[in-house]
């Protein structure tokens, strides 16, 4: 289980960040950043894709409560078009740390990729699952997102956003032949493409879905 070993041996204060939604076809991209009080760490923190939907729910409330300052950010489906999804989520994460109440000294970040932050920085590759601060900043991030998308399902009916929130899924497959892209969907991805030419085969979809 997550710690809080890395954070002591940081300067202080320390927010752990990480993002969600790099892989799916539709939808922004989401980070989260947390400055924790070592004191009132939340009971069972952990990478955020070994919890539940309601375990997440429960943790990013005490999280926000427990939580020296949080934050959370987003890179629309434009930016990401624009900038590329992995420096897409160097803007999110940037946004999110910009959110924070307390400006953190340091920063511990989920993965080996060493994204230009407003402060130094230490990659931990499954961070999320070594670093306290990185799996509540994953937790944050997944329920945001997660939320967001559901709202989308509202505005854009039909492909099932609230079930998959943007991931490969039968329905999302079908919707994109028989509806084609809407406005959310990120138009440079390989198999949004394929569906708009018509071209998206069931033997091509494991293949084309981009994690």
């Amino acid at each position: 289980m997550p710690d809080m070993l890395l954070e002591s041996a940081c300067p202080g204060p320390v927010c752990g960040v990480d993002e969600a939604g790099r892989g799916p076809w539709a939808g922004p991209v989401s980070a989260g950043a947390v400055i924790l009080d070592p004191g009132r760490v939340p009971k069972g923190l952990n990478d955020s894709k070994k919890l539940s939907a309601k375990q997440r729910e429960v943790l990013e409330i005490e999280i926000k409560d427990m939580a020296v300052a949080w934050g959370v950010g987003f890179a629309s489906v434009q930016e990401i078009a624009e900038l590329n999804i992995l420096h897409a989520a160097g803007l999110a994460m940037c946004r999110a740390i910009g959110e924070l109440s307390v400006t953190p000294a340091f920063a511990l970040v989920d993965g080996n990729y060493r994204f230009q932050l407003p402060c130094p920085i230490k990659t931990v590759i499954k961070g999320d699952g070594i670093s306290s601060s990185i799996a509540a900043a994953s937790i944050l991030a997944k329920v945001a997102r997660d939320r967001l998308m559901k709202e989308m399902d509202g505005l854009y009916p039909g492909y099932g956003f609230a079930a998959h929130k943007g991931y490969h899924a039968p329905i999302h497959v079908e919707a994109l032949r028989t509806l084609g892209p809407c406005e959310i969907h990120r138009m440079g991805w390989a198999p949004v493409k394929l569906a708009m030419a018509g071209e998206l085969a069931n033997g091509e979809l494991e293949l084309l879905t981009q994690d």
